[in-house]
């Protein structure tokens, strides 16, 4: 009956560590190496398509700026090419057998518009935790109905799966108002 219990704190931390990935790659105006790392590439004459961070390095160049180099030097203005269709506003510039991608400041609107995608993405973890949490219930009130648990049993293990619950759904809520507040400094 535990089982339930450990299934449920699995998959809301799993849930969790995706929101925390998720909000890396919406841009804040410093320069962030994870900011690029997810970032599709087709590459080979369009043959494969890959993340930048299996095709390059990528490392801070000062505040505003990050520095791609290919492993491979001929996937360098294919990288380039992604890094200008992507939806980030960043502007690269090839230096030899590097990329340069100057990470524009925010301006205001841009700010609001990405506090309103952290909010959504936020909301869309919420509603899966919220999943978890009533197929838990599910399978608890299955276990009574069969009479594997008692009653009292059926009563703990609920509670204890609302307790957890409202500890992820606070540590959801830190991580928005963090990333907010990363995004809304200037």
């Amino acid at each position: 009956m535990d089982e339930i219990i450990i299934t449920f704190k699995l998959s809301a931390q799993k849930s969790i560590e995706f929101l925390k990935e998720d909000l890396k790659s919406i841009r804040t105006g410093k320069s962030n190496p994870s900011l690029l790392e997810n970032l599709l590439v087709e590459t080979y004459g369009g043959q494969t398509k890959l993340k930048l961070m299996e095709l390059a390095t990528i490392v801070t160049e000062g505040p505003t700026a990050l520095s791609v180099t290919p492993f491979d030097p001929s996937t360098l203005s294919d990288i380039e090419k992604a890094i200008l269709k992507s939806s980030l506003g960043i502007s690269p510039s090839v230096q030899g057998t590097r990329i340069i991608a100057k990470i524009p400041p925010l301006s205001q609107e841009q700010r609001e518009k990405f506090v309103k995608l952290i909010n959504q993405k936020a909301e869309e973890r919420k509603n899966i935790l919220r999943n978890y949490r009533d197929e838990a219930r599910k399978k608890i009130k299955q276990q009574y109905e069969s009479k594997e648990i008692s009653e009292d049993a059926k009563f703990r293990l609920e509670k204890e799966i609302d307790t957890e619950t409202q500890t992820q759904m606070e540590q959801l809520q830190k991580i928005r108002e963090a990333k907010e507040k990363e995004i809304m400094e200037i």
